[in-house]
């Protein structure tokens, strides 16, 4: 036993220590110089004896006290060491977690501070470390959690029996930052953090950095590390050099839990990429993939922002799948939730003891619609989490584009809330100052990191300046949903065609404000759940009525401008109502009308993805030119879609009548031979062959105040597209490289 002088501690500290709720253990533990010589403490409870091993041998320690036991180094510099606990004779070789340096850097904890650390997974966390070591390497897990009103914090986990007194964390100054290194905790060590709360309670609480978490109903985080090795760097590259929002975009949502139940992230490849590549959308976009506790929530209760749901694998798991749909030119979007989070106690909810995500007012801080929390946009560190995750989904997994959830929600004081539930702004005003700040510091940030990216707002109402650039005051988002659009369009396709000329307004209202943002037109899950109906059965009419209803539908909407989403199984006309629980109903596909419908969708993508004039000029007015919006009574509308050179043009025609209207003449902008290349009345789309199938000769008949005309035969609940003879010479590869055609011979799916 050395007997030498050691560094000395009062017992109550020594006391807080062994118990694991001393706010700065390392103070007390690891070694400590002093005169000539180091203080060694640690922690090893119940052991019948402990020694020091140096390379120079071992020195055995005295207990001190309730677990702690000391020994004292003859040496002026801290050496290389382990530590020996001997229980019932049978030694156990650890080493000593108070020994390391701190691993969070003060760049780290600088930028933090300022709320402007943009790879903020890489410091707060858990992530797996190697030291090289005169006794031998040594690996473990570091671990670090922002948590400014805790009395102390410590780790329990896999790795020290869930004992967090053998794990308490040190406080990193003022920074609110706690951070510990542990030797021995490996990849696939399930932790979390227990946090003491200013009346002296203990919480357990998972990582709200974890990048990987137990399935649910379990709630541990998992230490993880990548092991994944991308190949779409061809796919990356020309994303950078590209911009996303000029091109073509034809999105295909989908919840892939209820896409076909019982796939996973590996196993949904190879059968997704074969139905996109054979429908022809540009892009998937997942709803919430984060991780969240309740299923039926679709993943819009988010617990683990920086964690992809383990239901369906690993992170790296999900990467193979997002490398894949990349290798097939397939481009991915994901649903992101910074609007609120659910009130799970082992979650963000009071996470030190006091409302630290969320806004500590109660008239900010919950919504009333969802019983959520609303995150505290004001505070830097919180706004630096959210800007930080969304950089995370987009450099680390490669995600193409973000559509945010519920943006209104954020935008508005009093968003849902009547008078006296709500407070105004330092103007007076309802706007929510802080979530605009927020917004526009995450569209800035994620264009900027990550150029050829997507930022997408569903925002629902008519907030100015959505896609407007942040230096002029608008958000920076480079799409918005169009709500509008889809809300009219919707309640006037539900409409029975004898009485759509009532509703004629609400067809064309959307053209006086289409070019005020840069839009999407959704027709999303939103629209085919809680009652609402599947797209099937909105369509009034019998079932041949209810799928060329679609077929119209689809064919207005690819022809609009903006860039289009459909949810997954309207594609094929699925007839029940989306529900997260069950699969879709594929077997529709082998039906030859509902097969019909996704060969028209199929083709739509061709031409779309082809046709300059579809996408070139979403934004601008001159790409659109109405030739008849005003025919009521046939409940017909015509208009022209042109390509920003002017050198690509499409004549619309949509019949939503449930008659066919014969010889009905079209104003056209030039004369000579016109193309029908898209008529959804078709019979291999199930439809009753009313067309005009072939060459139509524009005459020299002026029509709708212009030089040239074509009489049409317009098919009942049938859209036709038309483009000059010959145009389509040479557009047989989009500027992306997609093929116009020459896909498959028929859907993997429904073979």
């Amino acid at each position: 036993m050395n007997s030498m002088d050691y560094v000395r501690v009062n017992e109550d500290v020594l006391s807080a220590v062994s118990n694991g709720w001393y706010h700065s253990p390392h103070d007390i533990l690891g070694p400590h110089e002093d005169s000539g010589a180091v203080t060694i403490r640690v922690i090893r409870r119940l052991a019948d004896a402990v020694y020091i091993e140096t390379p120079d041998g071992r020195t055995e320690a005295a207990h001190e006290f309730n677990g702690i036991w000391r020994a004292v180094l003859p040496t002026a510099e801290v050496p290389d060491y382990r530590v020996i606990a001997v229980y019932g004779g049978v030694e156990h070789r650890g080493d000593d977690p108070y020994r390391f340096l701190p691993t969070l850097g003060e760049v780290d904890i600088y930028l933090f501070g300022e709320g402007r650390h943009e790879q903020l997974w890489n410091a707060l966390g858990s992530h797996i470390l190697t030291y090289p070591s005169e006794l031998g390497d040594v690996t473990g897990t570091s671990f670090a959690v922002w948590a400014p009103n805790a009395k102390s914090v410590r780790v329990v986990g896999d790795f020290n029996g869930w004992d967090g007194s053998l794990a308490a964390m040190r406080t990193m100054g003022e920074s609110g930052l706690w951070e510990l290194f542990i030797p021995g905790a490996t990849e696939g060590s399930r932790y979390k953090y227990e946090i003491q709360y200013e009346d002296l309670s203990w919480h357990q609480k998972a990582d709200p950095m974890a990048r990987r978490s137990e399935e649910p109903p379990s709630t541990a985080s998992i230490v993880t590390e990548t092991h994944f090795e991308w190949d779409d760097k061809e796919w990356m590259d020309r994303r950078a050099a590209r911009d996303p929002h000029a091109g073509p975009v034809s999105v295909y949502e989908l919840h892939l839990g209820s896409w076909r139940p019982g796939l996973n992230y590996r196993t949904i490849a190879k059968q997704l990429i074969g139905h996109i590549t054979y429908s022809g959308f540009t892009h998937v976009e997942f709803m919430p993939l984060a991780e969240h506790p309740f299923t039926p929530s679709w993943g819009y209760q988010v617990t683990g922002y920086y964690s992809p749901t383990s239901r369906f694998g690993s992170p790296d798991d999900l990467r193979y799948l997002i490398d894949e749909l990349h290798k097939a030119g397939i481009g991915v979007i994901m649903d992101w939730v910074p609007a609120h989070f659910p009130k799970d106690e082992w979650a963000l909810a009071r996470f030190d003891g006091t409302p630290l995500y969320e806004d500590p007012n109660p008239l900010r801080g919950e919504h009333p619609d969802w019983g959520t929390l609303v995150f505290n946009f004001g505070r830097r560190e919180v706004r630096n989490f959210l800007v930080a995750n969304a950089l995370y989904w987009l450099n680390e997994f490669h995600i193409d584009g973000v559509r945010v959830d519920a943006v209104a929600s954020m935008l508005y004081l009093d968003y849902s809330r009547n008078d006296g539930q709500w407070q105004p702004n330092i103007y007076g005003g309802r706007e929510n100052l802080e979530a605009i700040s927020f917004l526009q510091e995450a569209t800035a940030t994620a264009y900027r990191s990550a150029p050829g990216v997507m930022m997408i707002a569903e925002e629902s109402t008519s907030w100015p300046g959505v896609t407007g650039l942040t230096e002029d005051g608008g958000l920076g988002f480079g799409l918005k949903w169009n709500m509008g659009w889809m809300n009219d369009t919707l309640r006037y396709i539900e409409e029975n065609p004898v009485n759509r000329k009532w509703h004629h307004g609400e067809l064309t209202f959307s053209l006086v404000y289409a070019f005020s943002e840069q839009f999407l037109l959704p027709i999303s899950h939103d629209e085919v759940v809680h009652g609402k109906g599947s797209l099937y059965t909105k369509m009034p009419g019998d079932d041949w009525q209810k799928l060329a209803g679609i077929r119209e539908l689809f064919a207005y909407q690819w022809s609009h401008p903006g860039k289009q989403l459909i949810f997954m199984g309207q594609e094929f006309g699925q007839i029940q109502e989306w529900n997260e629980s069950r699969g879709l109903d594929w077997w529709l596909t082998e039906d030859p009308s509902h097969d019909g419908l996704l060969s028209l969708v199929k083709r739509l993508n061709e031409i779309y993805v082809s046709s300059p004039a579809l996408w070139s000029d979403d934004f601008d007015g001159s790409g659109f030119e109405w030739i008849d919006a005003s025919d009521d009574a046939n409940n017909v509308i015509t208009y022209l879609r042109k390509s920003k050179d002017g050198s690509d043009v499409i004549a619309i025609a949509c019949n939503f009548s449930g008659v066919p209207h014969n010889d009905y003449r079209v104003g056209l902008p030039r004369g000579g031979r016109w193309k029908e290349i898209v008529n959804t009345d078709d019979l291999s789309y199930g439809g009753s062959g009313v067309g005009n199938f072939g060459d139509l000769e524009a005459e020299r008949v002026p029509w709708n105040g212009r030089p040239y005309s074509v009489d049409l035969q317009l098919p009942p609940f049938g859209v036709v597209y038309l483009e000059p003879a010959g145009q389509r010479v040479g557009k047989h590869l989009a500027e992306d490289g997609v093929a116009e055609d020459d896909g498959p011979d028929g859907d993997p799916l429904a073979q």
